[in-house]
């Protein structure tokens, strides 16, 4: 697998049974790993997907502590264990003003049409696939400047808010948008009142990107795109300040960090 990652690990069980882990152990980190075909994954003993050929993620939330346990079985009754502990992040704190007061604090009208959207998200990132089609590794899916990092704590016109759980990437309105990495397109909206156009793409094994403010977008739900095909263009439709590509990422249920799977701006 080629990912450019802040560190990599490498554990070994026995000569008969290796397991290889690649990534971070970081809050908002993820971790890749091979294992031989035909083990069983599980992460506090919760069943993790695993492909065919060895191939399984897991993910880390911003504010998770503490430490998982990882084991691998292998066809023969091997077994690989280890305990991962969570190494804390350091996150920034972002100002973010001259947004439309109304997305900053949703008039009650706007409350069932939020619910509603927040429904289609978390339908689209439902889908599992336990195809690993992230084993090509990551590019970036758009040119620009990177205006805003994960976790960072969200000021918005002076009022704390949640933290922010993507990369930004600003560029002028119409500036292309590609697939960071093969997968499934499994929902596309044109206006969503937060994140105005979205996409969601499928990445396998409950691994997935989501693609905010985009002012068009190219693509339908139920397409299969290939690392570096034309998804949409950068916008600043939703609540956004201008115009800017939120690249966001999740495994499972947890919101974990695109940028160390990148290679260094060109």
């Amino acid at each position: 697998m080629r990912f450019l990652l802040s560190c990599t690990l490498f554990f070994v069980y026995s000569a008969a049974f290796a397991v290889e882990l690649t990534g971070t152990s970081s809050q908002g980190g993820l971790l890749f790993g091979q294992a031989e075909p035909g083990s069983k994954v599980s992460l506090d003993n919760t069943g993790v997907a695993i492909s065919p050929d060895g191939h399984f993620v897991i993910g880390f939330g911003r504010d998770e502590t503490g430490t998982r346990e990882l084991q691998v079985v292998s066809t023969a009754g091997d077994v690989f264990e280890k305990s991962i502990t969570i190494q804390k992040s350091h996150y920034e704190i972002e100002r973010v003003d001259g947004l439309p007061p109304s997305t900053v604090t949703p008039d009650p009208a706007a409350t069932a049409r939020i619910r509603e959207e927040a429904r289609m998200v978390a339908t689209a990132r439902q889908h599992r696939d336990n195809s690993p089609h992230y084993t090509k590794g990551f590019i970036w899916p758009a040119k620009g400047r990177i205006s805003g990092v994960y976790g960072s704590q969200r000021i918005l016109n002076g009022e704390p808010r949640r933290p922010h759980f993507g990369l930004d990437i600003a560029a002028p309105t119409g500036t292309e948008v590609h697939a960071p990495a093969d997968g499934l397109i499994t929902l596309t909206h044109p206006d969503m009142y937060y994140s105005g156009g979205t996409i969601i793409l499928d990445h396998g094994q409950g691994l997935s990107s989501t693609f905010l403010h985009l002012s068009k977008i190219l693509v339908e739900g139920g397409e299969f795109v290939k690392q570096g095909d034309l998804i949409g263009l950068i916008g600043a439709t939703g609540r956004a300040s201008g115009p800017h590509l939120d690249w966001r990422m999740n495994w499972l249920d947890r919101r974990v960090d695109p940028q160390p799977l990148l290679p260094p701006i060109q």
